[in-house]
């Protein structure tokens, strides 16, 4: 077990062997967190949250309540899981025909957003700081800076860094300047590419 000595958690937590957390992590009340995961630095983890063996998360991710996050899901920098949102592993489970063996994997990349109780089907990416509405089911990939939403979801619009909505059509040749970053969005097509002011 691989845990910083700057990390926080709640005495009703429990904490697997071979678990590597990073500095800074806060854990809160009646987590999970099993034996061979991953786990970044300035990390929060919401209570009652579970995460499973082979799951890899990076820094500075926040997870809130009543989120399982399960095997092979993969959680890039600056992700954020809304309460209650869900991940799966399986596309056809049943209970009489365990399938451990068919675990898709599932990536969420950096700066992305998954809001409140929505649900991401295994096997997707979802993109660089895109952002999945509430309650939204996501059952194919999600480019970056996308806004999705419904079930299932659907591309309705462009969101920023920043965590606004891009004033773009979804297809075209255009630009938009984020006033707060400075950033500009360049739409190119069906695709969102990002010049940063940094």
């Amino acid at each position: 077990m691989k845990i910083h000595s700057s990390v926080k958690i709640h005495s009703s937590s429990i904490i697997d062997k071979d678990v590597v957390i990073g500095s800074n992590s806060k854990i809160w009340q009646w987590v999970h967190i099993s034996k061979g995961a991953k786990i970044g630095s300035n990390c929060i983890f919401g209570q009652n949250v579970f995460i499973g063996n082979e799951v890899l998360i990076g820094n500075n991710v926040k997870i809130q309540n009543n989120v399982s996050v399960y095997d092979r899901v993969i959680l890039q920098d600056d992700v954020f899981c809304g309460p209650s949102m869900v991940f799966t592993n399986v596309i056809n489970p049943r209970s009489a025909y365990p399938r451990k063996n068919e675990f898709q994997t599932t990536l969420v990349k950096k700066g992305a957003t998954l809001g409140a109780n929505c649900t991401i089907i295994c096997g997707v990416t979802i993109g660089e700081n895109a952002f999945v509405g509430a309650g939204s089911v996501i059952t194919k990939d999600v480019k970056d800076y996308a806004l999705y939403i419904g079930n299932p979801g659907r591309h309705v619009g462009w969101m920023s860094s920043y965590g606004e909505r891009i004033n773009l059509p979804l297809k075209g040749n255009d630009s938009w300047l984020c006033n707060k970053t400075g950033n500009l969005y360049k739409l190119e097509d069906d695709k969102l590419i990002v010049n940063t002011n940094n």
